[in-house]
C-alpha cells in the first residue's frame, strides 16, 4: 500500500539501504535510552499503564551457569596480527520461572555477556538474532538430539562415538555445536570427547521448525462499544487446558470474559476465542484479562532479556507457570484504539499498532509526525531503535490515557554487529553502531569476565555497569527528545474471526 506524507518520504529515501544504514540513522537519534512520549487524540478512555514488552509464556529470571566444562574460541587478529585464543566456560544455565518453575538454556550470543539475575521474556525467533539465522532450525535440531534431552550418557556417546560423557562434557559439547551455528564461532571444546560430540551434532543438525510458544493471546489487544462483546482474543498454548481470570473489578463494573456465544468462561483450551462482556451504558474505559496454566515450554523456544543481556534457548524445562494478558479498551462515541507493539527485527525498530474499532477517526502523533487510523481500520507505525539498546515508549491522552511499551532490542549477535561495522568503514568514521563486541567477552558465572589470555579488561566487574551507562545517556536523550519515525504501513482493516 502507498505510503505517503513525511513519513513515507523518509522511509523511500532509506529503502533498500540494509541493516548498517538503519544503524546509522538510529544511532544518531537514539543513541542510550530511547525515551518518546506520544500524544493521542479523539478519545477520553482511561488505560492503566502496562509493561507492554511481554506477549506471554514463561518469564524467569537467570541464576547462573550451572553445569559446564570449558572451550577455547578463536578470533581473528586484526591488521596482520596473530589470532587470539580465550578459554571460557560453555554448558548449561538455569533460570528460576515466575509463579514456580526451573529452566535449563544455552547461549546464543557467545559475545554479549550475562547480567547477574537479569530477567528473560519467553520470545518469538523472528525478535531475537534467530529470525534471521538460517541455522536456526538446526539449532533446534541438535537441542531435541543432545543432552539434556538426552539424558541416556551412555546411548549419547555411542550414537556420537565419543567415548564416555559426563554431564560437564555432554553439555559443553553441546554448547559448542550450538555456538557454530548461532554465532558462526570458531570454537572447540577442551575435553576431547566433548569436542567429538560438538563435531558430530554439527555435522548431523537438520533444520526442523520453531516450536510454538507456551500460551499466548492473539491479539494482545482489542477495543469497541460499551454493550457489544468486544473480541475475540484467541487462546494459544501447547498445554492442555489454561485458567481464565475476569478483570479484577469483574464484581463492581458486570465486565465478564465469555465464549462467542455469551457464556461466561473460567478455563480455555488451544484455539478458544475469548471475549469482553461490556455492559451497555458502561463508562468508557478499560479492563483486561489474564490466562495461566502450568505446562512443560517447549524446547527451543528463545529466551530475551529485559535488559542488555546474552539471549538464551530453551534446552529443558520443568512444569512451569506461564501466562499471558489481553486488553480490551471501549468508548461511547468516537474513535475506540487498541493499541500493541512487537519488535520488527527486519526493520530495526519497534511496531506500534494501533487498530481503531470506533466510528470516527482516530489520530495521533508519534515522533513529530501524525498519523490517522479511519474507522474500521489498522495502522502499524515502526519505531527505528539501534541495535542493543533499550526503549520506552510512553502513549498519553486527554481523559488520562495512557499506554507503554518497554523493551531491548537485540536482533543480532554481537559478533554479528561487529562484522557489520567491518563492512561499512563509515559506521566507525562516524563514531555510531551499537556498543562494539570487541570490548565485550562472553558470559561467565559470575558479575565478571575475563579477557583474552589476559590482555583484554574485564567488561566492568559489576552487572550494573550498562545499566548505569544506559541511564545515563537516556536522560540525554529525554532532554533532546531525539526521535523520529522512519517508515509506517497500513494494514487492512481486521475483522472480527
Amino acid at each position: 500500500m502507498a505510503q505517503g506524507g513525511e513519513t513515507g518520504r523518509a522511509a523511500g529515501r532509506w529503502k533498500g539501504r540494509g541493516p548498517v544504514a538503519l544503524r546509522q540513522v538510529t544511532a544518531l537519534l537514539l543513541t542510550g535510552l530511547v525515551t518518546a512520549a506520544a500524544t493521542l487524540a479523539g478519545t477520553g478512555t482511561a488505560v492503566a499503564d502496562e509493561p507492554g514488552r511481554h506477549q506471554g509464556g514463561a518469564s524467569a529470571v537467570l541464576d547462573g551457569l550451572k553445569t559446564f566444562d570449558t572451550a577455547v574460541l578463536r578470533t581473528p587478529g586484526e591488521n596482520g596480527a596473530p589470532d587470539r585464543t580465550q578459554e571460557l566456560p560453555a554448558g548449561l544455565f538455569e533460570m528460576t520461572v515466575d509463579g514456580g518453575g526451573k529452566l535449563k538454556t544455552y547461549c546464543i550470543d557467545l559475545h554479549n555477556p550475562t547480567q547477574d539475575q537479569a530477567k528473560y521474556l519467553e520470545t518469538p525467533w523472528a525478535e531475537t538474532s534467530l529470525g534471521a539465522n538460517r541455522n536456526a532450525g538446526k539449532i533446534g535440531w541438535i537441542l531435541q538430539h543432545s543432552y539434556p534431552q538426552v539424558d541416556d550418557l551412555a546411548a549419547l556417546a555411542k550414537a556420537a562415538g565419543t567415548g564416555p560423557l559426563t554431564e560437564r562434557t555432554a553439555a559443553a559439547g553441546t554448547q559448542v555445536a550450538i555456538w557454530r551455528y548461532s554465532d558462526g564461532a570458531d570454537v572447540t571444546a577442551s575435553d576431547k570427547q566433548a569436542e567429538k560430540l560438538a563435531d558430530w551434532l554439527q555435522k548431523r543438525a537438520r533444520t526442523i521448525a520453531e516450536p510454538r510458544a507456551s500460551l499466548t493471546l492473539e491479539p494482545a489487544a482489542v477495543s469497541g462499544r460499551a454493550g457489544d462483546r468486544l473480541g475475540p482474543v484467541t487462546v494459544r498454548t501447547d498445554a492442555d487446558q489454561v485458567s481464565v481470570s475476569p478483570p479484577v473489578d469483574a464484581a463492581a463494573s458486570g465486565i465478564t470474559v465469555t465464549d462467542e456465544k455469551g457464556k461466561p468462561v473460567t478455563s480455555a483450551a488451544d484455539g478458544a476465542r475469548l471475549y469482553f462482556d461490556v455492559p451497555e451504558g458502561s463508562a468508557d474505559g478499560s479492563a483486561s484479562l489474564t490466562v495461566q496454566t502450568t505446562t512443560s515450554v517447549p524446547v527451543g523456544r528463545a529466551f530475551a532479556g529485559t535488559t542488555r543481556t546474552q539471549t538464551q534457548i530453551l534446552a529443558g524445562s520443568s512444569e512451569s507457570t506461564v501466562s499471558a494478558r489481553a486488553t480490551a479498551t471501549w468508548a461511547e462515541t468516537g474513535p475506540a484504539p487498541a493499541l500493541t507493539a512487537r519488535k520488527n527485527c527486519a526493520a530495526g525498530g519497534v511496531d506500534i499498532t494501533a487498530a481503531n474499532q470506533g466510528d470516527e477517526p482516530f489520530t495521533f502523533e508519534l515522533g513529530g509526525y501524525e498519523h490517522t487510523v479511519a474507522a474500521g481500520a489498522t495502522r502499524t507505525v515502526t519505531i527505528p531503535v539501534a541495535e542493543d539498546q533499550a526503549y520506552d515508549f510512553t502513549i498519553t491522552g486527554p481523559g488520562g490515557f495512557r499506554k507503554n511499551f518497554t523493551g531491548v532490542l537485540d536482533c543480532a549477535t554481537s559478533g554479528s554487529t561487529v562484522a557489520a561495522e567491518k563492512e561499512d568503514p563509515r559506521a566507525d568514521d562516524a563514531g555510531i553502531g551499537p556498543q562494539s563486541a570487541r570490548q565485550s567477552v562472553p558470559a561467565s558465572t559470575g558479575t565478571t569476565t575475563s579477557g583474552l589470555e589476559g590482555d583484554l579488561a574485564a567488561t566492568g566487574g559489576s552487572s550494573t555497569t550498562p545499566m548505569i551507562a544506559a541511564l545515563a545517556v537516556g536522560f540525554l536523550v529525554i532532554g533532546g527528545g531525539a526521535l523520529f519515525v522512519l517508515r509506517r504501513k497500513e494494514a487492512a482493516q481486521q475483522n472480527a474471526e
